[in-house]
């Protein structure tokens, strides 16, 4: 009997350490060293790459993205609209994407400091046995527009299927919700002290 118990116990100890894998906030943070981060002012938001099933979600995911910029007021960020157009203008065959050479070009068209870029590699419902919950998994770069080159990035994950949501059978936190404390945990790195990754 006294096995049993012993047995379920730490069953139940390693949902606890899966789950909390599963909800980690920010994970794979880089941040060049080199770059003094003060010095951007003004960044432009390029499309997000789209790797989940629904082909519109990187286009909430970056309205939720930019409204949570803009929030923080650490920066400028150029209107959507001014971003299409400098797109277009630069003739850039991939704005999710943009090689060193058209970043620099965009930037110096649209007079940004820097390009941010995402990708949202998951976004919706998943779904394990009776449980289901929403999940958001994304990736961001700052992309220096006086050189091209990447100097900070990270993911983030939040959401999914718990501990809890499987032993009460919730189905978890609406995806608008999810996808906030995604962006805020992608925002708390970056803002955050150097040296805390």
């Amino acid at each position: 009997m006294r096995r049993t118990l012993g047995v379920v116990a730490l069953s139940l100890w390693g949902l606890v350490i899966t789950a909390s894998v599963c909800t980690a906030q920010v994970s794979d943070v880089f941040r060049d060293p080199r770059m003094d981060f003060g010095s951007i002012q003004t960044v432009a938001v390029m499309p997000f790459t789209n790797l989940a099933r629904d082909q519109v979600v990187s286009e909430r995911v970056r309205d939720v993205f930019i409204s949570r910029l803009l929030a923080t007021q650490a920066v400028y960020v150029l209107p959507v609209g001014e971003v299409a157009r400098g797109i277009s203008a630069t003739d850039i065959q991939n704005p999710p994407s943009p090689t060193a050479e058209e970043v620099i070009r965009i930037g110096a068209l649209l007079k940004v400091d820097a390009v941010i870029t995402g990708v949202v590699r998951e976004y919706g419902e998943v779904r394990s046995g009776t449980s289901t919950a929403n999940v958001i998994s994304m990736s961001i770069q700052i992309v220096e527009t006086g050189t091209g080159r990447i100097v900070w990035s990270a993911s983030s994950t939040k959401g999914g299927i718990s501990f809890w949501n499987r032993l009460i059978g919730s189905g978890g936190q609406p995806l608008n919700k999810v996808t906030e404390q995604a962006v805020d945990a992608i925002f708390d790195k970056l803002l955050g002290p150097p040296g805390k990754e």
